[in-house]
């Protein structure tokens, strides 16, 4: 514990940084306040929406050291499950491919689908981040992780290709933007998906819009408390105000950014991997609610008002988290495997390692009794 003379030492140092740091704050205030002047007011409109989440890989591990499984699902707020796969870390890469395509080469997954559409046959011609297993060096779960994000591109595109008897807003769990695909394939994807989009207004004079909604932003942390001081989005309305693309760029590392649409080049190693335009929006009607980054698909951007009219009452009605589209809650808690799930699904695990042991399967009976940490019994 630190005692009274260091606690007035340390008082006294931080509050001399915060001061000498001052003109930080300043500067943010002063990039931020013209958005103060650029504030929009949400008008409600009706249209349906469906959201379409991936369940996250890392509430999803069955771990029995040595061995972790990983669940792929993806479903959406009506329960529609698009995906279920088992995936290792130590999984042969070259399996998952075979996963993909039928014995006659067409696809028999999203995700082949979509790799069907960019010409491609491989994971690792997919994504830099995806490599041969090697024998010689430990494998990363990491590249489990961007598999499942590629999962999510392929469903969603997949989706795309869907009738839809109304006009229909599709909302996804995070930022239309992804730096895993291998250079240029992302921004062809985006075109792809335009397309789709495009082919259902010509066919079906059916309106599909697109957004992606985050909990977290790097801009909306860097300038969130510029904003409360300038009075950015501190309205008595549902508001919203379009991020510029300079704030973006000075609120992410180089490596982490990178400008879409009219700023892409695909001579630039970092360019395309970006598909929205970015929008600070508060869908509650108090000064003090919550504010959420939102992309919406670049193209559809000048329809901003009439997309977040449409996601407006969906997240009037949030819970339990107050003001944050139902649709995604709902599709987290349709993806969500716990309680009895997670019980039956961590039993599987036994029974894979007892059929694996063979004759040596009674010892894992009773190795299933013992307590793994009993140093936790002093905290009881």
């Amino acid at each position: 514990m630190i005692d009274p003379a260091s606690q007035a030492q340390l008082r006294e140092a931080i509050t001399d940084c915060i001061r000498a740091d001052r003109r930080v704050l300043d500067r943010l205030r002063e990039e931020i306040r013209p958005l103060k002047h650029a504030t929009c007011r949400i008008q409600p409109r009706a249209t349906t929406s469906i959201s379409l989440i991936g369940a996250d890989g890392g509430n999803h591990q069955l771990r029995f050291d040595p061995f972790l499984i990983q669940l792929i699902r993806v479903v959406d707020s009506s329960d529609n499950e698009y995906c279920l796969e088992v995936v290792s870390p130590t999984t042969p890469i070259q399996k998952l491919n075979t996963r993909q395509f039928a014995a006659d080469g067409s696809a028999r997954t999203a995700l082949g689908e979509m790799m069907r559409f960019l010409g491609i046959d491989s994971l690792t011609e997919l994504s830099p981040m995806i490599r041969p297993t090697s024998q010689e060096r430990p494998v990363s779960p990491r590249w489990v992780e961007v598999y499942r994000e590629l999962v999510e591109w392929g469903v969603l595109f997949a989706i795309l290709k869907k009738d839809f008897g109304a006009d229909t807003l599709i909302v996804c769990d995070g930022l239309l933007r992804s730096v895993v695909f291998a250079r240029g394939l992302f921004q062809r994807l985006l075109r792809g998906m335009q397309e789709r989009i495009d082919a259902h207004w010509r066919n079906n004079r059916r309106r599909v819009h697109l957004a992606g909604v985050a909990k977290h932003s790097k801009v909306l942390s860097r300038y969130r408390l510029a904003m409360a001081l300038e009075g950015v989005l501190q309205t008595d309305y549902p508001a919203y105000v379009e991020v510029p693309r300079e704030l973006e760029e000075r609120s992410y590392m180089r490596a982490d950014f990178a400008p879409g649409g009219d700023h892409a080049d695909e001579e630039d190693a970092t360019a395309g991997y970006t598909g929205g335009r970015m929008f600070l929006v508060k869908f509650g009607a108090h000064r003090h609610d919550p504010i959420w980054p939102v992309d919406i698909f670049e193209p559809q951007a000048g329809n901003a008002q009439e997309i977040l009219g449409a996601l407006l009452a969906d997240a009037m009605n949030g819970f339990p988290i107050p003001y944050y589209p139902r649709c995604l809650q709902k599709a987290h808690e349709n993806a969500a495997l716990v309680d009895f799930d997670f019980e039956v699904l961590q039993d599987f695990i036994y029974e894979g390692v007892r059929s694996t042991l063979g004759k040596e399967a009674g010892i894992l009976d009773a190795f299933q009794l013992l307590d793994p940490d009993p140093s936790q019994q002093r905290y009881e």
